[in-house]
């Protein structure tokens, strides 16, 4: 279906385009929600009787303001408070940290390692070989980055009150040799349940792989739309430890999703967040919406836990 009849099917897609979105910037949160998530579910967002997950996920966003998920969300600072939480052996080591891209130095760095911007998704470049890294590339790309502001697209409201950065970190070897580092994300809900999903291929230009399964590593029948799975994915050796980390850092948040990735025969903490896919994901069949929804117990207006 080309853009036209997309367009004509639901005339709230403009909404998806972030030109339109970044005109948008004076719309209170609620108003903005609603149109963006017509734009890009289809469907009127409820947020007098929230049931599906989605929808949960928009209703924190509004409502749910602990100051703490500022410095969760911060790619840089959360180190320091996972380390406290769980133990320093499972967060990446911190080369160096500047303020501006143009600042990057890497000649003290090793021969391979990875360049983060702390406040956004996406802003990484990875170097395997120092020798022959674009050094200028990464810099202006990391620096358009910082510009940035990741608040205004989904309106997570954590993000509007992390100060940018640039980060350098440790490179983290594949446990089983390949360029391919799976990441392990965790759907922790405040019920008690747990979902993983294993992203896989996620450099490629294929895309990546999102495969589900349930606390027993047994495969979910859903998935993201778009998005192919891998059902032949081995339960990893350290996934019990990784749903006992992801308890303690989740404490009594409503929900969260907390990432790891196992490189050679460690466990390694990725990242916290609190509004997966900003709450905009397309499942399919859609009816998981609802029952992923079903595992979360929202608090209380105005209560930040």
């Amino acid at each position: 279906m080309n853009s036209f009849n997309k367009l004509v099917k639901n005339p709230y897609a403009l909404f998806r385009l972030p030109a339109v979105q970044n005109k948008l910037h004076w719309l209170p949160d609620e108003a903005y929600l609603k149109l963006v998530y017509r734009g890009r579910l289809g469907k009127k967002l409820n947020l007098e009787n929230p049931k599906s997950f989605n929808e949960k996920l928009q209703w924190l966003k509004l409502h749910d303001r602990n100051p703490l998920y500022s410095t969760l969300v911060d790619k840089y600072r959360v180190k320091q408070w996972v380390a406290d939480k769980i133990g320093p052996e499972y967060v990446t080591e911190t080369y160096a940290t500047w303020d501006h891209a143009e600042d990057i130095d890497i000649s003290s760095l090793p021969d391979r390692f990875v360049l983060k911007t702390n406040h956004d998704s996406g802003g990484v470049a990875i170097c395997r070989d120092k020798s022959s890294f674009d050094l200028e590339s990464a810099r202006a790309y990391l620096g358009k980055r910082l510009s940035t502001s990741y608040f205004w697209s989904g309106r997570e409201w954590p993000y509007k009150n992390v100060k940018p950065l640039i980060f350098a970190e440790q490179y983290l070897d594949p446990a089983d040799g390949s360029d391919d580092l799976p990441d392990y994300k965790l759907y922790h809900f405040n019920t008690g349940h747990i979902v993983s999903c294993a992203m896989t291929e996620r450099f490629t230009n294929s895309g990546y792989t999102a495969t589900y399964f349930d606390e027993d590593w047994s495969r979910l029948p859903f998935s993201d739309k778009g998005h192919s799975v891998r059902p032949d994915i081995p339960v990893p050796d350290s996934f019990e430890e990784m749903k006992r980390l992801s308890d303690r850092l989740a404490g009594n948040f409503p929900f969260v999703r907390t990432d790891f990735y196992v490189s050679g025969s460690r466990l390694i903490f990725g990242e916290m967040t609190f509004y997966s896919a900003s709450g905009f994901e397309d499942w399919e069949p859609s009816d998981w919406d609802e029952r992923l929804g079903s595992w979360i117990n929202l608090p209380e207006e105005g209560i930040s836990l």
